[in-house]
């Protein structure tokens, strides 16, 4: 059985789609979705569909980033829902064709917030913990605070632990490559922008990318 790691969607459902189209990942391997489903690209609802269908059939993780968190704190107020929509929000809504922003959260179907609520802060098997942002040094997974599971960017990250390898997402590579620092691999590689949805074999360091034009990228780090 083999882990794997995927970046950060942003609603590229095609992306995501001929990511398993390349057949890599089978039923019975371990799949580590780092967060942020959601937001910023074409088609948010898509992917969450996507995500809750293929759950049944595959052994899937889902971290949660820090754009499901605005997403459940929009709900609150119209404050918060509007710098949600400003962050990329707006385009989540419009894949859900709702136009009724003081509606909104009724035209969402209740499965989609039990997704979204359902996310994990941090998932660790063995020498990996997948982490939406960071880790703070010096602090256990179960002590982190939020700005350092889901809001720091972590451009030169510090070791975490010498018998730990770190894998996250949320400081976006805008160049598409895969940021490996050793102690620390950041694999948001930009999907929703223009480059590419990262996923990453843990144990072997073989990746393949895929981008919402439906070409694929395969190497190792």
């Amino acid at each position: 059985m083999a882990t794997y790691a995927i970046g950060d969607i942003h609603g590229s459902l095609k992306a995501l789609t001929t990511l398993f189209d390349q057949n890599t990942i089978k039923k019975d391997d371990l799949v580590v979705f780092l967060g942020d489903y959601i937001d910023r690209g074409p088609d948010s609802k898509g992917v969450i569909d996507w995500l809750i269908s293929k759950d049944k059939d595959y052994n899937f993780k889902f971290i949660l980033g820090n754009h499901e968190i605005m997403m459940l704190n929009a709900m609150e107020g119209p404050k918060i829902l509007k710098d949600w929509l400003e962050s990329g929000g707006k385009s989540t809504l419009e894949s859900y064709n709702i136009k009724n922003y003081q509606k909104w959260v009724k035209e969402i179907d209740n499965s989609h917030w039990k997704f979204l609520e359902s996310c994990l802060p941090y998932y660790e098997k063995g020498d990996h913990i997948f982490v939406h942002a960071g880790l703070e040094p010096g602090k256990k997974p179960k002590e982190q605070d939020d700005f350092h599971l889901f809001w720091k960017k972590y451009e030169q990250p510090e070791e975490y632990d010498a018998s730990k390898t770190v894998i996250c997402g949320h400081t976006s590579r805008k160049d598409g490559e895969i940021a490996d620092f050793g102690h620390t691999i950041c694999i948001d590689t930009f999907a929703h922008g223009g480059g590419w949805l990262t996923c990453l074999n843990v144990e072997t360091k073989e990746y393949i990318k895929t981008n919402n034009k439906g070409n694929v990228d395969e190497g190792q780090l």
